[in-house]
């Protein structure tokens, strides 16, 4: 055999090696990545990769868990406020971000009038009806005005369910009236849809809960707040002018409201 033969031999044979073995590592890698998908299938993870630290959840999510209807955020104000006179605290506005902006965008609302702002972003009823007693009946005031429910239709906690949010004001409205407070309950201000939940179509139930309250307001002889009537631009939705963002009333929106509130106030006061 010459010498150039063996080296054809030689280079056929290395060739038959590598074909071997590129085709042997290929059968593997498609091993290791079914394993893989296996793993990830079962939440497992990548077995071969170090596991990342695990994410640790926002404040909101943990505060859920530990202070569900965030007794803690008025609690030194509540003190504070129960060493003044009656006067300083005769009104208490109950509710969630609509009622918190409210004390922002118009202060001069809340000064010196004894009305007292106890909203809390994001809240829906249930956390409401937690912090109901804090809030609300250990200020001992005259009155309380409950602006509660868009927030469980943007289903903020959980998914609505009209009953639940009916039950939860109901409950809020009683334990008002046995500790001697007045009621004004107040229809839900109008929402085409929520920019942080879009898709949940929230006009027809806004419109059929506002009805509810509505129609229990006049069962129960409890002064309405009828803010939908004068913030609805006939569609469920804001008029153009009253709300930056669709859901949340501006400045404007705000002057309308107070309107209607002080006439609600005269009228469970007088």
């Amino acid at each position: 055999m010459s010498y150039a033969i063996v080296l054809l031999y030689f280079d056929l044979q290395l060739m038959e090696t590598s074909r071997v073995e590129i085709e042997r590592r290929a059968l593997l890698t498609l091993g290791v990545a079914g394993a893989l998908s296996g793993c990830e299938s079962l939440g497992i993870g990548n077995p071969f990769q170090p596991q990342s630290a695990p994410v640790v959840p926002a404040l909101d999510e943990v505060r859920l868990h530990t202070d569900f209807g965030y007794l803690q955020y008025y609690r030194a104000a509540n003190a504070a406020l129960r060493a003044q006179p009656q006067g300083a605290r005769r009104v208490v506005f109950f509710g969630d971000s609509i009622t918190q902006n409210w004390t922002e965008f118009d202060p001069a609302f809340f000064t010196g009038t004894g009305y007292v702002g106890r909203g809390i972003s994001g809240q829906t009823t249930p956390q409401m009806l937690v912090r109901f007693r804090d809030d609300v009946l250990s200020l001992s005031p005259l009155a309380v005005h409950i602006l509660a429910g868009t927030n469980d239709i943007a289903e903020n906690t959980g998914p609505y369910f009209p009953e639940d949010v009916q039950n939860n004001l109901t409950s809020m409205a009683e334990l008002a009236r046995l500790q001697g407070v007045k009621v004004i309950l107040a229809t839900i201000t109008p929402a085409a849809d929520y920019y942080w939940r879009p898709g949940l179509m929230p006009v027809p139930k806004i419109a059929a809960l506002n009805a509810w309250i509505r129609t229990f307001a006049a069962e129960q002889k409890i002064v309405l707040a009828d803010y939908a009537a004068v913030l609805d631009d006939g569609k469920g939705g804001m008029k153009p002018g009253l709300s930056s963002d669709g859901v949340h009333p501006s400045k404007t929106g705000y002057a309308l409201m107070e309107e209607v509130a002080r006439a609600a106030i005269e009228g469970a006061l007088a």
